[in-house]
């Protein structure tokens, strides 16, 4: 799995439990503790929804149901006969949770100032406080155990805040499920799919029970239904897909985000699911190339240091974005594979990774502004087009591989 060899290195964090490199803030817990007290549930704020009535409480009202979400494309249409198809690029986040570096709020705004939507992989335990961390009973792992720590309470409103509004501006909200379990035998790698069924509705259940676990009355509530929202996910370190695909496919979920790798060509369905998986992209300087991750372009650049000396971080964000352009280009060009990036919200080697990534989105932006058919969507609207496409046309534009063009160009193909 963790292909260390200075290649793709594969997975979101390749490890990154173990090297100490969650990219989520807070600290590890792994053991029990006593469960808080119990909490009140229903009450809280109440807000009007994106349409201007009121919203309709769900459950205890963490959530609520305020209408059809705002800001989404215009239907999407089939391709004609020698249409060129669009240039699909997919920002995500792994985690989501706000720990108090502005880094959520960063890229919502340059999301809203760029009319770009992304996927927020929200972990389930980013709602939930640490003095309620027992109510979390991880697959093959300690009750209250995770990889990544749980938040403080300041963070956790911080989040809620962030995630109510970045739904409110048409991203997704998806799941990055718990613990970000990645090595040993409690690994989401050997997970059955009635313990990821497990994980799934635990995930979901800190995301719709929010204000019972905290007791809050004062926050507006999430203005969604999650049962309805949550259509994908990206597991831990890429772990674990062949038997999340079982329980995903049950659930009616549309498409997951956990391959440990793939090409830019496009792509197909697993188990009934779209199968969405990061990318290898060309690594500027290298014969090589990387995975379009943040953790695996700095796994490529110093090894297990997220602090390396301060005189290589200008050349390695440079590198950086030069990678992510070049995976955009190279499809935008040929194939027009869609482009897909993953990211934590962290500050590594001096935060030169989300600089990157903030100055390839904005080229991207610009090749759009420039007339080309170019969409910054999140991973739920990309599925949208394509399910209305024609099965034969998606076979086909399968057809050509990496950097690979229509001969004779998109009207004779």
């Amino acid at each position: 799995m963790r292909n260390f060899t200075r290649r793709g290195v594969i997975g979101i964090g390749a490890g990154a439990a173990a090297a100490g490199l969650t990219g989520c803030g807070g600290s590890t817990s792994s053991d029990g503790g006593a469960p808080g007290a119990g909490s009140p549930t229903g009450g809280g704020k109440r807000s009007k929804g994106p349409q201007g009535f009121r919203a309709r409480p769900i459950g205890d009202g963490s959530t609520s149901y305020t209408g059809k979400q705002p800001h989404q494309p215009p239907e999407p249409e089939p391709l004609e006969p020698g249409q060129t198809p669009p240039q699909f690029v997919v920002f995500s986040w792994d985690g989501a949770g706000e720990v108090g570096n502005g880094l959520f709020p960063r890229f919502l705004d340059l999301a809203k100032e760029h009319g770009a939507g992304m996927t927020f992989f929200l972990s389930g335990i980013y709602l939930l406080p640490e003095s309620k961390k027992r109510l979390y009973d991880p697959p093959n792992n300690v009750r209250g155990a995770s990889d990544i720590g749980y938040l403080t309470d300041e963070h956790i409103k911080d989040t809620l805040k962030n995630v109510r509004r970045a739904w409110l501006e048409g991203h997704e909200i998806g799941t990055h499920f718990n613990g970000h379990f990645c090595a040993g035998y409690g690994s989401v790698g050997n997970w059955t799919p009635a313990q990821w069924r497990s994980e799934i509705d635990q995930a979901k259940s800190f995301v719709k029970e929010w204000r019972t676990n905290t007791g809050w009355t004062e926050i507006e509530s999430l203005p969604f239904d999650y049962d309805k929202e949550l259509v994908g996910g990206r597991t831990p370190c890429l772990l674990g897909q062949d038997n999340l695909l079982t329980t995903a496919r049950e659930l009616g979920w549309r498409y997951d985000a956990s391959s440990p790798g793939g090409r830019q060509v496009w792509p197909g369905k697993r188990e009934g699911l779209w199968d969405l998986p990061l990318q290898q992209i060309p690594f500027p300087g290298h014969s090589f190339e990387v995975l379009s991750m943040d953790y695996n372009i700095l796994a490529n650049q110093s090894i297990n240091s997220t602090n390396a000396p301060a005189h290589n971080h200008p050349g390695w964000r440079e590198q950086a974005t030069q990678a992510y352009i070049s995976g955009f280009k190279r499809a935008y060009e040929t194939n027009r594979a869609p482009f897909f990036v993953g990211n934590h919200f962290e500050q590594w080697n001096g935060g030169i990774y989300m600089d990157a990534v903030e100055k390839a989105l904005k080229h991207i932006a610009r090749e759009r502004e420039k007339g080309g058919d170019v969409r910054l969507v999140s991973f739920r609207q990309f599925v949208d087009w394509l399910d209305v496409q024609s099965p034969a046309v998606l076979d086909k534009l399968r057809t050509l591989d990496v950097g690979q063009a229509p001969t004779g160009g998109w009207r004779q193909f």
